[in-house]
């Protein structure tokens, strides 16, 4: 795994999916700074000790968070008020990045599960 996989899937994504994601990559870098990025399932992918806990993907319509856990989202619903969520993908807008302090809470949540 490695930034430069990250960075190469980026490349690859139009404006201004490309400046939103790459917000959301900061946030996550933030959140977990010992995380290694790379790609998992063809989307950029965040690991901690070998455990993805974090990965985010550009689509037609929406961009999607990861949290690579069926049960992450189900823990915040109150949080996420107001997004689109399925029961592994969180759905935000093209150009308007996840706020730091959710992505925070989303990665809080998941490294809690793994630990658990």
């Amino acid at each position: 795994m490695s930034a430069d996989e990250v960075d190469a899937y980026l490349s690859e994504v139009d404006e201004p999916k490309r400046s939103t994601l790459e917000a959301v990559r900061r946030s996550i870098r933030a959140a977990v700074p010992e995380a290694e990025e790379g790609i998992s399932y063809g989307m950029p992918a965040f690991r901690v000790g070998g455990k993805v806990v974090a990965g985010f993907a550009a689509f037609k319509n929406h961009l999607a968070y990861l949290p690579h856990s069926g049960s992450v989202l189900a823990e915040l619903t109150d949080e996420l008020a107001g997004y689109e969520c399925t029961s592994g993908s969180l759905h935000f807008a093209i150009d308007e990045p996840l706020p730091d302090y959710l992505v925070r809470r989303l990665v809080e949540v998941k490294l809690a599960q793994l630990a658990g």
